[in-house]
């Protein structure tokens, strides 16, 4: 499913324009973006949690060159599915 498909979803769902609900769509992900960026986790009770994992430091092999090369501690998105959400899935 892509953003057009939520959107068409959404406006048919409720009545409302399909710009409105684009509209409301990129605010929703320009928040939880914003919110990441500042190292805030976005939780949404019933659907899931946008976290921000930390990745440690390691040693990677590049192949072609025979050489080793470190990759530093970073920080990177990620998505946990609330376990009601998890569930139904499943």
């Amino acid at each position: 499913m892509t953003k057009a498909d939520i959107v068409s979803e959404i406006a048919k769902n409720t009545g409302v324009e399909k710009v409105q609900v684009m509209a409301i769509v990129e605010a929703f992900m320009d928040s939880v973006k914003g919110s990441l960026e500042s190292g805030n986790n976005v939780y949404l009770r019933g659907f899931g949690s946008f976290i921000i994992k930390k990745r440690a430091q390691k040693v990677a092999r590049n192949i072609s060159k025979n050489t080793t090369i470190t990759i530093p501690e970073h920080n990177i998105p990620a998505f946990k599915p609330a376990k009601s959400f998890a569930t139904k899935v499943k």
